[in-house]
């Protein structure tokens, strides 16, 4: 797993590698169930950080119930990490669409260009 982070893109950079293994658990490239995420000391040397930086980013994961801190062996994915987050993710998508449904029916945009709008988005996406 290769993680790349910006000191110049305003987020904080623990919030970028939370962000990068997250996204690494969702797609199975970190998979759930005993898989080591990188060292903690490893990970600072490769992106020339604190190690404090990326421990910090390890704890506020483990603390969602991503990964497992484990003394003295490492970090690993927990087995219910990819579930949690995919829960999580429908509960802020459906929240998202009730306030984009309220949006379009206000604007009086018909359902069925909504849809097509919401397709073209998920294309693009792709």
């Amino acid at each position: 797993m290769k993680l790349i982070i910006s000191s110049v893109s305003g987020e904080p950079i623990y919030e970028q590698i939370k962000d990068q293994i997250r996204a690494a658990v969702l797609s199975g490239e970190l998979a759930a169930g005993g898989r080591r995420c990188p060292p903690l000391r490893k990970l600072a040397k490769e992106l020339r950080i604190s190690v404090l930086t990326v421990t910090r980013a390890y704890n506020e994961l483990a603390d969602e119930g991503i990964v497992e801190n484990i003394q003295g062996k490492g970090t690993f994915v927990m087995s219910q990490g990819t579930e949690l987050m995919k829960r999580r993710a429908r509960t802020r998508i459906q929240r998202i669409f009730d306030e984009t449904c309220t949006a379009a029916k206000a604007a009086d945009i018909p359902l069925l260009d909504l849809m097509a709008m919401l397709e073209a988005s998920y294309k693009d996406q792709s």
